[in-house]
């Protein structure tokens, strides 16, 4: 009896114990979930548990009236499509923000907006080397300028879209959405045609780009404008790679562009060859040490430059800049043009056998 009153007590503990644990998982473990602008809000907790909706529609929605389509004409006929966005907006004036290519070669700009609206534009300025210009337009109703986001608060793996016109007029205003895949990218491009002549610092994204995509605006989640659309990997096997110009770098330079100025850059004084540019090397009568497998050679100096008054000579061979290493012209540019006239840099610099330094006060450069 004694036996079967003790089991009695365990079952009714046993029961007890179990009804409070399920009841303290199901208030504290289980919370009850609330959606409240955007985040979900644990109830019965002090933590905040944020679900992503999704959906890109209301940042598309800030940024959509600020895209515009781009008609570059030669001679009355349209000899090439590109893509824009509106940056900046003033009481006689609507300003946007384009690529160099996209307006190069052209007598006369066209854009079109969200509206379907064609307005006759004026490139105001145009650098190759930034891929970037400026294109003034009278003030048109209903298109705003975008919100300008900053580069310093990306992230790999942040959600981004494009608005553009890839193909042409009839795919105008179409998204593409993405993440951004790399930052602080360095890719090599050929401004001549021909050889890679300069080096481009870029955002990495795997957002569809194409042709037509080219100076339309890479956007955040949030609706802000972080890069313009600049360029793509071309190949067979290669997929999703588009890069965009930084928003940061962009904007330093509108106020030149605007008006009209070009962007004046230093000159070293120098005349110059790859390393493996052999053929020519030794058309110049120079032969290189095997030792050397990258940087750029001294082929000539020009009078009262900053090159004439340091110790660099013909056949030298510049490996780094400020420290920095010099692949080929390209970087050698690259790192050159992050300096301003006037300033002194450290060239080192390869000769028989020993690396040397000397520095160099950079002139302006009248090319």
């Amino acid at each position: 009896m004694k036996d079967k009153f003790s089991l009695g007590i365990v079952i009714f503990v046993s029961f007890v114990l179990g009804g409070l644990a399920m009841y303290y998982f199901n208030n504290n473990n289980q919370p009850v979930v609330v959606t409240n602008n955007g985040e979900s809000v644990c109830k019965s907790c002090n933590s905040t548990v944020i679900v992503e909706n999704g959906s890109l529609s209301a940042a598309i929605e800030k940024v959509n009236n600020s895209s515009v389509m781009i008609r570059t004409y030669q001679n009355s006929k349209v000899a090439s499509t590109g893509s824009g966005f509106v940056y900046k907006v003033d009481d006689k004036y609507t300003y946007i923000m384009t690529n160099h290519h996209v307006v190069d070669g052209g007598n006369k700009w066209t854009v079109i907006n969200s509206e379907d609206e064609e307005i006759e534009g004026k490139v105001l300025g145009s650098d190759e080397y930034l891929d970037l210009a400026v294109i003034r337009i009278e003030k048109t109703a209903n298109m705003p300028a975008a919100t300008i986001g900053k580069n310093s608060e990306l992230k790999l793996g942040d959600q981004v879209f494009t608005v553009g016109s890839p193909v042409g007029y009839e795919y105008r205003g179409t998204v593409t959405n993405g993440i951004i895949s790399g930052l602080d990218r360095l890719v090599a491009v050929s401004l001549s045609g021909s050889s890679e002549d300069w080096v481009m610092e870029v955002i990495q994204t795997n957002a569809a780009v194409n042709p037509g995509n080219s100076g339309g605006p890479l956007v955040n989640a949030k609706g802000e404008v972080i890069g313009v659309i600049s360029l793509k990997l071309v190949e067979n096997s290669i997929e999703g790679m588009g890069f965009a110009i930084p928003i940061d770098y962009a904007m330093n330079y509108v106020d030149t562009l605007e008006s009209g100025k070009a962007i004046e850059r230093p000159l070293l004084g120098i005349s110059m060859l790859n390393v493996d540019d052999s053929w020519a090397l030794y058309r110049y009568g120079i032969m290189l040490d095997e030792k050397v497998e990258s940087g750029v050679v001294v082929i000539d100096i020009s009078k009262d430059s900053g090159a004439a008054k340091s110790d660099l000579k013909k056949g030298d061979v510049i490996t780094k800049i400020e420290g920095k290493e010099v692949t080929n012209s390209a970087y050698l540019k690259y790192l050159l043009y992050k300096h301003n006239i006037g300033d002194t840099v450290t060239i080192t610099y390869y000769r028989d056998g020993n690396f040397k330094t000397t520095k160099i006060t950079l002139t302006k450069n009248e090319g």
